[in-house]
């Protein structure tokens, strides 16, 4: 006859002791915030129940604080796992199902396969189970549908919890457990930033070097040479339980990641931004990126750091190619702003060295990758370039000098002559269509029933005066929108004046002035070149203005 196993003797209810293991679990986002819940409380619950229980001789008790019950991943548990394997545990008990997690698949088949296979006792004091003492109980419909409520109830705290801090995210408030680098938490009023003067000049830093010229890898380094700690290591230094994945093999050194970071989180410019992360759900705790339209933004809820024209400019500049050689720490003047005229492809920068000079050129990225054919070289030399671009920007900055004197002579003259003839008179063109168009809508209705005209065409003449009356609604709100800018703010502080202006009296062309003033620079076979600037509607616009005012601009005796 087989020799009978420990599990099976011990099943029959003979005297041997069983080690036990007391497994105890609170998690904050269960929302088990109840004191019958907490840590101490269940201790006392599971102590007493083994002081009755003399077959049960307590080896250990494992604890998960803070951890979710969704899944196992929990360091107490684990170790309770390996104390069952290396034979040490036969036994374990909890509060209720709950305590051993919220998972309805991985709790049932703890209770179901895995403990039974390891000959462990399992006890759940709260629902009154208990493998060995009646074992015809842990196979009743009352233990799986508890572990679904369980598990249905961390699916309903989860949600609440989510929609109330997407409430809180798009109040503007900052739900977050550190604040970026840069900013710190205002200890008086919750969900508040407040500007770390310290990290933040080195952030106002980061961006005017990468305007100068800096590429991002040269910043990094530039930040790690002056011993600048980094994001993580800088929370660590204010005292903050912060940790990295990383920070352990980064030695506190700042990544080129960490900068782009920085450079294109719009946070800096006063809007709050949150919800770019999620998890896949509450059982599975994996972060996935969430796509930029779907962000939670909230503009201006606390002091900015970089102004919204510098970090426009900024993401601009990322969004070209402005690669710098390795070794090199700042990119050149043009990089990312050269084109060809023709396949409007980038142009490539090549340099020169000979015995009796050296000398770099711009040359078409096609002609030199694709067949001869595909394009020409459009080739031309930097400094040259350099001389022409320079020549173009200070004749912009005149001529937008010359048009803010106009627009201000014009703005002094007074506002009620400003208004333009031509607005007023489409205005009114417009407004005399509509009322007579309503007249006859109102005269349809009468020809119908007189007979003169028939059901049919009455709905259909109906239908294209309403239309039309929509399209002159819409029209003479443009207008009047348009009139009454024209009325009360004129052309004071547009921005293509304002831009150009502030750079009188340059003598140099600097990479940050050329990421301000151009949009692209177009190289034309031969060595002519094209330059886009930037603010172009708002240069419509101004001449616009003066045009409408000429008769205004004469009066004044300024060229119009």
């Amino acid at each position: 006859m087989a020799r009978k196993s420990k599990y099976e003797e011990q099943c029959k209810g003979k005297s041997l002791t069983w080690n036990t293991a007391l497994y105890i679990r609170l998690s904050r986002e269960d929302g088990d915030k109840d004191e019958s819940d907490s840590i101490v409380s269940q201790r006392d619950l599971l102590n007493d129940y083994v002081l009755r229980m003399p077959d049960l001789q307590v080896v250990d008790t494992f604890i998960d604080d803070g951890y979710t019950g969704t899944n196992f991943e929990r360091p107490g548990f684990k170790r309770l796992m390996d104390g069952i394997r290396n034979k040490e545990v036969n036994c374990v008990i909890v509060k209720d199902l709950s305590r051993l997690g919220r998972n309805y698949i991985e709790v049932g088949n703890y209770i179901e396969q895995i403990f039974p296979f390891l000959n462990v006792r399992f006890i759940s004091v709260g629902d009154m189970l208990d493998s060995v003492q009646n074992p015809a109980q842990m196979n009743t419909v009352m233990i799986p549908f508890k572990n679904l409520m369980n598990d249905e109830y961390c699916r309903d705290i989860s949600n609440k919890v989510r929609a109330s801090l997407d409430i809180r995210r798009k109040q503007g408030r900052f739900i977050g457990s550190f604040a970026s680098y840069g900013y710190q938490k205002d200890q008086e009023q919750k969900g508040r930033l407040l500007i770390d003067e310290k990290a933040a000049e080195t952030v106002r830093d980061i961006f005017r070097w990468f305007m100068e010229g800096s590429s991002i890898i040269g910043i990094a380094k530039r930040l790690n040479g002056l011993g600048i700690p980094n994001p993580s290591a800088y929370k660590r230094q204010q005292g903050l339980n912060y940790r990295h994945p990383q920070f352990e093999t980064n030695d506190n050194l700042w990544p080129d990641s960490s900068v782009r970071r920085i450079l294109t989180n719009r946070l800096y410019t006063g809007d709050m931004v949150q919800g770019r992360n999620k998890v896949k759900s509450y059982k599975v705790k994996q972060s996935v990126s969430v796509p930029a339209e779907h962000w939670i933004i909230v503009e201006n809820t606390h002091q900015a750091i970089i102004d919204r024209d510098t970090f426009a400019t900024v993401q601009d500049l990322l969004n070209r190619d402005t690669r710098a050689p390795a070794a090199q720490k700042e990119v050149y003047l043009f990089s990312g702003f050269v084109r060809c005229a023709d396949c409007g492809k980038a142009m490539n920068r090549k340099h020169i060295s000979q015995p009796y000079a050296e000398y770099s050129y711009f040359l078409c990225s096609t002609f030199k990758k694709m067949s001869k054919g595909a394009c020409t070289k459009h080739t031309i030399r930097c400094d040259r370039l350099e001389e022409m671009v320079l020549a173009a920007v200070k004749k912009q900055i005149e001529l937008a000098v010359s048009m803010d004197e106009v627009i201000e002579a014009i703005e002094a003259a007074g506002r009620s002559d400003r208004s333009s003839l031509l607005l007023e008179t489409a205005l009114a063109g417009h407004m005399k269509e509509k009322e007579n168009l309503e007249s006859c809508k109102l005269s349809l209705y009468t020809d119908w029933k007189n007979g003169d005209i028939t059901r049919e065409e009455y709905h259909t003449m109906k239908r294209q005066y309403d239309e039309r009356v929509e399209y002159l609604t819409k029209t003479i709100s443009h207008l009047s929108t348009e009139q009454r800018e024209l009325l009360t703010q004129g052309m004071a502080g547009n921005p293509y004046t304002v831009i150009f202006r502030k750079h009188c009296n340059i003598v140099c062309l600097t990479r940050e002035l050329v990421a301000e003033l151009i949009d692209m620079i177009y190289v034309h076979e031969g060595g002519d070149i094209t330059i886009r600037f930037k603010f172009e509607d708002e240069y419509k616009k101004a001449v616009e203005f003066i045009n409408n005012n000429r008769d205004q601009a004469k009066k004044q005796r300024l060229p119009a």
